[in-house]
C-alpha cells in the first residue's frame, strides 16, 4: 500500500488531535500521501472519542456511509478510545473495518501497516502495556506556531461517568528530561507556544529519581529559551495545588488561564460522581487562583442530568456560576457510557429535563460571559496571531487568557502576521470573543 493515499478524521479532545499528529507523521514517513476526503483515500482512518455516546455514534455513521466502498480497495481503520473500548466487537458491527487500534499502540503502527499491506483483514492494537507511549519520532504538527506535548497518559481516578480509565489505562508519566528535550526541539524549530497534555496533568510525577511534580515541571518548561507561552490541560481539582498557582504567578510565560472542571456545584452529586472533592474544596482552589497577582481566566466543564440530580442540585450548580464567574465553560448532558459505575445508578433524569437544564445553564453562562468580556474593553492584550478573516479585514488572535480577539492592523504590504505577537487594544466585546485594533509594531 506504500505510496497510496490516506484520510484521517479526528473526534474529541486535544489528546486525540495530538494522537492524530503522531499517526499522520508515521504514515507520511512510510510513504503514504494525505488527502482531504475519504473518497480519494485508499486508507480511511477514524480517530475516535468515547466520552459521550453522540461522538461514538458519529463514527459508526461514518463507517456505514462507506460500507459499500469496502469492496473497492479501501481499507478502513478505527483508532482511539472507541477502538480501545469496543475492541474486536467493531469487526462484528462494521465488517469492512480491517484495523482496530487504541492510542497506546500507535508506536506499533508501522508493524500494523505491514500486516494491512500484506492483505490481513483483521489487525488489532489494543494493548495498554505502554512503555513507549510517548515515543513520537514522526509526529506531524498541524500548527506551525503551537505544539502539543503529552506529559502523562491515562487516569487513576474512577469518576462514575468516565470511560478514560478503560480506554487510556492507568496513569503513566513521562520523564521531565524527555519533556524538556521535546520542548527544546520544538523551540529550535520555531514553535513559540506549547500546550502540555494529559487526562490529569496535575497528577504528573517524574518517574525518574528526581520525582518532580507538575508545578516544578511547569516552571522548568517555562524556562526553555524561545518558548513564549505554555498552556496545559486538563486538570483534576483533587490534585490541583497552590504550588501550581504560585508557579504561574511567578512566570508570565505560563499563560494566565486555568481550566478546572467542576462537573457539578452540588457536593451530593460530586460524591455520587466519585469526584473526590466537595464544593467547598473546589472553591478553596478557586480562591487560590483569584488571589493570584496575575488576572487568571477561569474555565470549566459541567455535566447536567447526572443520575439522581435534583432541581436543588442543579440550582447549586447555577449558584456556583454566579459565585465563580467563569470566563467560559463546556457543558454536557450526562451520557451513559459502557463499563462505568453510573450505569447501575437509579433515578435517571429524563432526556427532556436534561435538555431544559442545559439550556438554562448556557443562558446564564452567556450572560456572565457578556459581562466578563465587556470588562476588557479599553485594555491592551497581547495576542498570538492565528488566522485571517479577509472578508472582514480582520486578523484572528488569541490572548494569554485563551480568549479569541479579532482585530484590524494597518496594511503592511500584504505581509502575513501569522505566528507573530501583537499588542491589541480591545474596542468591542461579545459573549464569545473580543474585537480590537493593534497598537504597536509586530514583535
Amino acid at each position: 500500500m506504500t505510496g497510496k493515499a490516506f484520510y484521517i478524521e479526528t473526534f474529541g479532545c486535544q489528546m486525540n488531535a495530538h494522537d492524530s499528529e503522531k499517526v499522520i507523521g508515521t504514515l507520511l514517513a512510510k510513504g503514504y500521501n494525505q488527502v482531504d476526503t475519504p473518497e480519494a483515500a485508499d486508507l480511511v482512518l477514524y480517530n475516535t472519542c468515547s466520552i459521550r455516546d453522540k461522538a461514538e455514534q458519529k463514527v459508526y455513521t461514518r463507517l456505514q456511509n462507506f460500507k459499500r466502498a469496502a469492496g473497492k480497495g479501501k481499507v478502513f481503520g478505527v483508532l482511539g478510545c472507541v477502538a480501545q473500548q469496543e475492541g474486536e466487537k467493531i469487526f462484528e458491527r462494521a465488517p469492512h473495518v480491517s484495523l482496530v487500534a487504541g492510542s497506546a499502540s500507535y508506536t506499533k503502527l508501522p508493524e500494523m501497516l505491514v500486516q494491512l499491506e500484506s492483505g490481513s483483514r483483521r489487525v488489532t492494537g489494543l494493548s495498554l502495556d505502554t512503555d513507549e507511549t510517548f515515543d513520537t519520532p514522526f509526529a506531524r504538527r498541524d500548527n506551525p506556531h503551537r505544539a502539543y506535548i503529552t506529559i502523562i497518559e491515562g487516569c487513576d481516578k474512577s469518576c462514575a461517568y468516565c470511560v478514560v480509565p478503560f480506554t487510556r489505562g492507568p496513569e503513566r508519566s513521562r520523564t521531565a528530561e524527555s519533556v524538556l528535550a521535546e520542548a527544546r526541539r520544538l523551540a529550535d524549530a520555531g514553535y513559540t507556544e506549547i500546550q502540555l497534555l494529559g487526562q490529569n496533568v496535575n497528577s504528573y510525577r517524574d518517574p525518574s529519581p528526581s520525582g518532580c511534580d507538575f508545578a516544578t515541571l511547569l516552571a522548568r518548561v517555562a524556562q526553555v529559551s524561545g518558548i513564549r507561552r505554555v498552556r496545559y490541560t486538563t486538570s483534576h481539582p483533587r490534585d490541583f495545588t497552590r504550588a501550581i498557582v504560585d508557579a504561574m504567578d511567578a512566570n508570565p510565560v505560563l499563560c494566565n488561564h486555568v481550566h478546572l472542571p467542576v462537573q457539578s456545584g452540588s457536593s451530593r452529586v460530586l460524591s455520587a460522581m466519585q469526584r473526590l472533592y466537595t464544593r467547598d474544596q473546589y472553591m478553596e482552589r478557586i480562591g487560590w487562583i483569584k488571589a493570584a497577582r496575575r488576572n487568571m481566566a477561569l474555565t470549566t466543564d459541567i455535566i447536567v442530568g447526572f443520575p439522581g440530580e435534583t432541581e436543588a442540585d442543579f440550582e447549586a450548580t447555577l449558584k456556583l456560576l454566579d459565585e465563580v464567574q467563569y470566563d467560559s465553560l463546556f457543558s454536557f448532558k450526562y451520557s451513559p457510557r459502557p463499563n462505568t459505575f453510573a450505569l447501575a445508578l437509579q433515578d435517571q433524569v429524563p432526556e427532556e429535563e436534561k435538555t431544559r437544564r442545559l439550556m438554562i445553564l448556557n443562558e446564564k453562562q452567556r450572560a456572565i460571559q457578556i459581562c466578563r468580556n465587556a470588562e476588557l474593553v479599553g485594555t491592551v492584550e497581547e495576542v498570538l496571531v492565528e488566522g485571517r478573516n479577509p472578508s472582514l479585514g480582520q486578523w484572528i488572535g488569541r490572548t494569554s487568557q485563551n480568549r479569541t480577539l479579532n482585530f484590524t492592523h494597518p496594511d503592511n504590504g500584504g505581509a502575513s502576521l501569522l505566528g507573530r505577537y501583537l499588542q491589541v487594544r480591545v474596542t468591542r466585546s461579545g459573549p464569545n470573543s473580543l474585537a480590537g485594533e493593534s497598537v504597536v509594531n509586530v514583535i
